[in-house]
């Protein structure tokens, strides 16, 4: 998925927000925090794209709900889908890796906050885990 002129579609679960991605999107990253647990019932498998590459197709639901002062939420009102995670001051809009149509060619490249990892799972694989935010040191995380 790192071809320039590629379009990667999504949506929530009732299609009534469908999204697409010119671009390449970064590999996965697993968030292990606090809200991603609440939001996804356990981490958060996030990809990103530049936000000038992520367009909007339908958007018969999409919500944003502001979860802190350096970031908002977005989601279908209608089906509860969690979609993308976006920070105010970056220029990246973090997508939720399961609303993405197809995954083929992503794999994991890390894992963050795992200082708040639950204890009902194990990291298992040999990717770099980071105790709170990776601060840009993983490929093409758009710092």
């Amino acid at each position: 998925m790192n071809d320039e002129n590629n379009i990667t579609n999504g949506g929530c679960l009732c299609g009534a927000v469908r999204y697409e991605v010119k671009g390449p999107l970064r590999d996965i990253v697993n968030c292990h925090c606090s809200m991603c647990q609440k939001l996804h019932g356990n981490f958060g498998p996030h990809t990103k794209a530049r936000k000038v590459n992520v367009k909007i197709t339908n958007n018969d639901g999409l919500a944003w709900y502001k979860t802190s002062e350096v970031a908002q939420r977005g989601f279908c009102q209608k089906c509860g889908s969690s979609l993308f995670w976006e920070p105010f001051n970056l220029d990246a809009t973090g997508i939720i890796a399961g609303s993405l149509d197809v995954t083929a060619g992503l794999k994991t490249m890390g894992h963050i906050f795992v200082g708040e990892k639950p204890d009902f799972y194990e990291i298992t694989d040999d990717n770099p885990q980071f105790v709170q935010s990776s601060d840009g040191q993983l490929v093409n995380d758009y710092k």
